[in-house]
């Protein structure tokens, strides 16, 4: 048993006695939701042994080529809640042809090489996911930083959503300086919104690749077409 949801009615709070099970799930669903939009650092490759030792390779050379120290590499992606529910905003692989009606997506574009994008294992969809998920979001660091609490700001950000531009993954279509890819999604709508500087910058020995890429895209009057 757990003991300690508090009901608040007629200036008065009393402590319920609530089972751990089912119905306590089931209680706090129905509590009001508090609006609010919410930041994740995700280790690069969590959980994904082969993204994240390619990842380290990549951070390896540039590293060198760069000669600077070695930085531990993440990406991001926002968890938005309104007194509607809430929502995962994140770029992720396409896993199956059912995202539009499951996975709240709105927009897809390819990975490497546009030719290739009628494939789908060589597409990516951007996500605005109703009480989604984040699979790796157990190995988030420094997580989660809150961004705003404002209701009207946080939909701000869920209406620029279907906005975010599609260039290639992993490429520099948009001439931003750097490749685009799930971290320049995130940076582009937080840009958008007016909410980067609040974001703050990845967890202390740790950069965003691609996280520029989206800044500087975003703060351009005009969005470049897809084709």
């Amino acid at each position: 048993m757990i003991a300690g949801i508090a009901r608040i009615g007629s200036g008065s709070i009393r402590r319920t006695e609530v089972p751990f099970d089912g119905s306590f799930r089931s209680l706090i669903s129905e509590l009001p939701l508090s609006p609010r939009l919410e930041l994740y650092w995700i280790p690069l490759g969590a959980g994904t042994r082969i993204v994240r030792i390619s990842g380290r390779l990549y951070e390896a050379f540039a590293a060198f080529v760069q000669q600077r120290p070695r930085y531990d590499l993440y990406h991001s992606a926002l968890v938005a809640t309104t007194e509607d529910g809430r929502s995962v905003i994140e770029m992720a692989p396409i896993p199956d042809r059912r995202g539009r009606h499951e996975r709240g997506v709105v927009g897809e574009g390819a990975v490497g090489v546009r030719w290739l994008k009628p494939m789908r294992i060589f597409r990516y969809e951007i996500r605005r996911w109703p009480e989604g998920t984040i699979p790796d979001l157990s190995y988030a660091v420094s997580s989660p930083v809150l961004v705003t609490e404002d209701p009207a700001v946080v939909q701000r950000v869920l209406d620029v959503v279907p906005l975010v531009p599609t260039p290639v993954w992993g490429r520099d279509e948009l001439s931003a300086g750097e490749m685009w890819n799930s971290n320049s999604v995130i940076s582009w709508v937080l840009t958008k919104a007016g909410l980067n500087a609040v974001a703050g910058p990845p967890p202390p020995g740790g950069r965003a690749p691609g996280w520029d890429a989206g800044v500087r895209t975003a703060t351009r009057h005009t969005i470049a077409p897809e084709e």
